[in-house]
């Protein structure tokens, strides 16, 4: 005999109300967290989670049965979804095709995007004003399978001493796996084209300074295992991490965290999850409340782009192979 379902709830969100279907149904299998835990935890940082979202396509993914089950990366917002929440339509131009994302603009809409089953939140790096000029740069720092944390904490201060030098505000986060992020605001003045070129620019400086270490060859098997890849492909088109405060389809819940730079040296990403971000977010705040403060431009970047290419370097282009986006990093449903 199959197994009843619990009773639907009523989750008001401001003049909102969502109702969560099989809230007892468990999708964090480590400490058996349910459905309605999630809804919990992202109530919890609603704050935080709508600043990371806000206004910018965002993939869904989706775990129907709880994370030990199939994961569907949903771009498409189906049919029957509430009149209130939003939406923004992107073309896709490999396939001639367009998908009407959700487009998240209030707490209410990420609540019924979990009942929906998403767990991860993966935004563009562009908002819905103009989908074609990114707002936001991101430093992945991906380590490879051999890759201890002490180096990820490496890349990530060399990351910031260049940032220093550069004048750019950098705000780090958990990837919610074993990497770091690094966001930065900028101007939306340049194409995704250009905002990659300034990416790998940026990331063949990191690397310049601890080459022993860092890496941004982009075929995979030719990178040392031991190495810290700077994936500077997730500013191309159609790429995304999971946001700020997105919970993580493991049986553990991690949560993508912003940090500050001076807790680099000491923190534990697994340390972060659905039981204890909550209680960081209510001491701490937004740690990346002040983000779209000061917006920076990406000229010194490309000019040290321009200067690499005119001596013979090159950063491969992802839509010249379309596995090369797999083989160079994780692409648009990356594991970090």
């Amino acid at each position: 005999m199959a197994k009843a379902s619990s009773p639907a709830v009523e989750i008001e969100v401001d003049d909102r109300v969502v109702k969560v279907t099989n809230p007892d149904r468990v999708y964090l299998s480590e400490r058996g967290e349910t459905k309605l835990d999630l809804v919990e935890y992202y109530l919890s940082v609603g704050e935080g989670i709508v600043n990371a979202l806000r206004e910018r396509p965002c993939m869904m993914h989706r775990f129907p049965t709880g994370v030990d089950g199939e994961k569907v990366h949903q771009k498409r917002v189906p049919h029957g979804a509430p009149p209130w929440l939003e939406t923004v339509r992107v073309h896709f131009p490999r396939y001639n095709r367009t998908a009407d994302e959700l487009c998240v603009t209030e707490l209410a809409q990420v609540v019924w995007a979990v009942q929906m089953s998403t767990v991860e939140f993966h935004p563009w790096n562009s908002r819905r004003a103009d989908t074609e000029k990114p707002d936001e740069w991101r430093i992945d720092l991906d380590p490879m399978p051999d890759c201890t944390f002490d180096t990820v904490r490496r890349a990530a201060h060399l990351t910031a001493e260049v940032l220093d030098q550069l004048g750019i505000t950098g705000y780090p986060k958990t990837s919610g796996g074993r990497g770091l992020h690094v966001y930065v605001r900028i101007e939306p003045e340049w194409g995704f084209a250009d905002v990659r070129r300034a990416a790998w620019a940026f990331a063949r400086e990191v690397e310049r300074r601890a080459p022993e270490q860092i890496t941004t060859t982009w075929w995979r098997k030719d990178r040392d295992p031991a190495a810290l890849f700077v994936d500077y492909n997730q500013n191309a088109r159609d790429h995304t991490i999971a946001s700020a405060y997105s919970v993580r389809g493991n049986p553990r819940g991690t949560v993508s965290t912003p940090i500050r730079w001076e807790e680099v040296d000491d923190v534990e990403p697994d340390d972060f999850t659905i039981a204890t971000v909550p209680a960081r977010f209510a001491e701490l705040g937004d740690l990346h409340a002040g983000i779209d403060a000061t917006p920076h431009r990406l000229d010194t970047l490309l000019e040290w782009a321009e200067r690499d290419e005119r001596q013979g370097a090159d950063a491969p282009d992802p839509d010249a192979d379309p596995a090369a986006a797999d083989r160079g990093g994780a692409g648009a449903s990356g594991k970090r």
